[in-house]
């Protein structure tokens, strides 16, 4: 039995879930995520928590159920409190700036690198221009737009400039060395 099944998905006040047509829709104060539950998987709510549940143990359905679960439970929690990933861009010049929707990163190339945000997806830089933050209801969207924008300019390992998560650890390497 799927030990991540089987727990119940808590559904925190202000935040409204119903399950109709095949769907788990979850409408909070950040907005609303739908989460398809394919056939064979089951939601079913009870007062303030939801039970995913499975009609057999086929392989199929025993691997489906702890997914249908976190999926669920990441909307629940996205539509309450959001997600939210934080980018910091090291190197000399190298800064960002947002006007609406559009990201515009001058990381070394030679012409300033656009990234326009798909819906949902809040994009904040702070003043000096060197830590930009994503946000938004939906996790995998969040995770998503994040990586896209660490993928135009990672972190390289001799000096360490690029784009790079915050808190993450940029192994360097020794360069070259005049004998």
């Amino acid at each position: 039995m799927s030990r991540i099944g089987q727990r119940p998905i808590e559904i925190p006040a202000g935040v409204e879930v119903r399950v109709e047509g095949g769907q788990a829709i979850a409408k909070g104060p950040k907005g609303e995520l739908c989460v398809t539950i394919p056939d064979g998987i089951a939601a079913s709510l009870d007062g303030g928590l939801m039970m995913v549940t499975r009609a057999d143990d086929d392989r199929r359905q025993r691997s489906l159920h702890g997914l249908v679960r976190t999926l669920i439970a990441n909307a629940v929690e996205g539509v309450a409190k959001g997600y939210e990933k934080q980018l910091v861009i090291t190197g000399v010049g190298f800064r960002a700036s947002v006007s609406g929707q559009t990201l515009n990163m001058l990381v070394g190339f030679s012409s300033p690198v656009l990234y326009t945000a798909p819906d949902g997806i809040i994009l904040a830089v702070n003043d000096p221009g060197t830590m930009i933050t994503v946000s938004g209801p939906d996790k995998q969207q969040v995770g998503e737009s994040a990586a896209r924008i660490r993928g135009f300019r990672p972190a390289e390992p001799y000096k360490g400039k690029g784009v790079q998560y915050k808190g993450e650890r940029v192994r360097r390497k020794v360069g070259k060395t005049v004998a």
